[in-house]
């Protein structure tokens, strides 16, 4: 098998490590999950029990990914980041010191995730964001709370009574619109050679978790003006804080006004369902590192993709030998315990246009929902 070795860690290294693999790429993967996909894609993998509830340890980490690169039959070109070290830009710092780290560095990193700093940043550049502040709200009605570096929406409460100053959260006001993502391809060499792609989001809601991810789908329809105004504002912001390669910018979008929440200086979810099947986004996003050629293979153009994310909401469960669809992903090992409200997999589903995706993909969850419970472990 020819190609170069790259590492990846992430709480789940399966999106990154398939979309590697189609690059031409042989990713050797530390992650939270171990799922079988992952272990399809990976050459390698290490499997850091615990991290999705702890955080991702240095020591741990570490040595998972030096064992990974004493197993490769080449020295590793450098290591990408997915989710999970949002918060942890100390970490990400000694990564950088022991592993090329092919990604934004831990000083972008910290300004992203400094909501004083970032959010202050916003403000110089005229950019709208909902009204935000490191102190409790007077009057708590039509606020949340966020965890500092909190990725996947588990982190984010609605604020009742007097809220209190807690270290590593901050506040915001709550705005009702609809959720898109702008996934950006940073050159690395200027804003005009950056490339910019909008997908829709959704939550999927639940008593302990009201504003979790739900999934999301590329090519929605969208009016001109809102779509140019995310990808200005993600131009500017790319260009005064020199992101390279994958990164993606969240919004919400209220009464045809875009709103930025938040930065991810790594690539995002939004890849399931933006990268072609020759791995084209990962090339690129290396390429932006290393100066290595990009194959010019161009496929036809995809139909509008989706994926939709199932939640242990049934009950907490151990996986069985689950008769997996073809169009299913993140499936977990037989006998994987999966606590109530964990992702237990993920449906994908391909249509002609963006809500055909998404109701495809959601109707899918109901099916999948049934196949695993149905195949639990008693």
């Amino acid at each position: 098998m020819t190609g170069d070795v790259v590492l990846i860690a992430a709480f789940s290294g399966r999106s990154l490590a398939q979309s590697a693999r189609r690059a031409g790429f042989r990713p050797f993967v530390v992650d939270a999950f171990g799922d079988l996909d992952t272990r399809d894609a990976a050459e390698g993998l290490r499997v850091i029990d615990g991290a999705m509830e702890t955080g991702f340890r240095t020591k741990p980490l570490i040595a998972a990914l030096n064992e990974l690169s004493q197993s490769a039959p080449a020295a590793p070109i450098g290591l990408v980041l997915g989710s999970g070290l949002e918060d942890k830009p100390r970490l990400v710092d000694a990564l950088a010191s022991r592993f090329r780290l092919l990604g934004c560095d831990a000083r972008t990193l910290a300004t992203c995730k400094d909501p004083k700093k970032f959010f202050a940043l916003l403000d110089d550049l005229a950019i709208q964001h909902p009204e935000t502040q490191s102190t409790p709200p007077g009057d708590a009605s039509g606020w949340i709370s966020k965890r500092i570096g909190g990725s996947g929406g588990r982190h984010i409460r609605d604020c009742a009574g007097t809220p209190h100053a807690k270290p590593r959260r901050y506040f915001q006001k709550r705005l009702t619109g609809t959720r898109y993502s702008v996934g950006a391809l940073c050159a690395g060499d200027g804003a005009a050679s950056s490339t910019f792609a909008v997908s829709r989001q959704w939550i999927s809601p639940s008593p302990a978790h009201p504003y979790r991810f739900g999934g999301c789908v590329s090519a929605p329809a969208i009016d001109d003006s809102l779509s140019s105004g995310m990808i200005r504002y993600a131009r500017e912001l790319s260009e005064k804080l020199q992101l390279r390669g994958l990164v993606s910018f969240d919004f919400i979008a209220a009464q045809g006004v875009p709103y930025l929440l938040e930065v991810n200086p790594r690539p995002g979810a939004s890849l399931d369902v933006l990268d072609d099947r020759f791995g084209s986004l990962f090339a690129r996003h290396i390429a932006a590192y290393t100066g290595k050629p990009v194959s010019s293979q161009q496929g036809h153009p995809s139909p509008a993709k989706a994926i939709a994310i199932l939640h242990a909401d049934r009950g907490e469960t151990t996986l069985g030998d689950t008769p997996w669809p073809a169009w299913s992903t993140d499936r977990g090992t037989p006998g994987t315990f999966v606590p109530l409200g964990a992702p237990l997999a993920t449906a994908f589903a391909e249509a002609p246009t963006a809500d055909a995706a998404e109701a495809l993909a959601r109707e899918r969850l109901a099916e999948l929902e049934d196949l695993i419970y149905g195949h639990a472990k008693s």
